[in-house]
């Protein structure tokens, strides 16, 4: 399955029970994430060592309720924290970067 964009994204995780294997692994935790595979998200990005790589480990714990860890996440990464209720919007932005 080729995902070249968010709709084709969302498609994915509603018909599949696993990520394409061919996708990169921001988007394979961000599939995961919004799938509601917290820890399997989480495994992925912490072994990302990259600024985007901490910009999702920040989203992971926005998503979590621990928004102390999200701000040093989102400090590694140079972004300003986002709020809880931003986090479908900052998923769709994640995605597009990673596409």
């Amino acid at each position: 399955m080729n995902l070249d964009s968010v709709t084709a994204m969302l498609q994915s995780i509603e018909q599949e029970s696993l990520p394409p294997p061919e996708i990169s692994g921001e988007l394979r935790a961000l599939w995961l994430a919004k799938k509601g595979d917290w820890h399997g998200a989480h495994d992925i990005v912490s072994n990302i060592h990259s600024a985007m790589g901490s910009w999702i480990h920040a989203h992971l714990h926005v998503l979590e309720g621990d928004l102390g860890n999200a701000a040093y996440w989102y400090g590694k990464a140079g972004k300003d924290p986002r709020p809880p209720e931003q986090s479908d919007a900052e998923w769709v932005a994640l995605v597009e970067e990673n596409l």
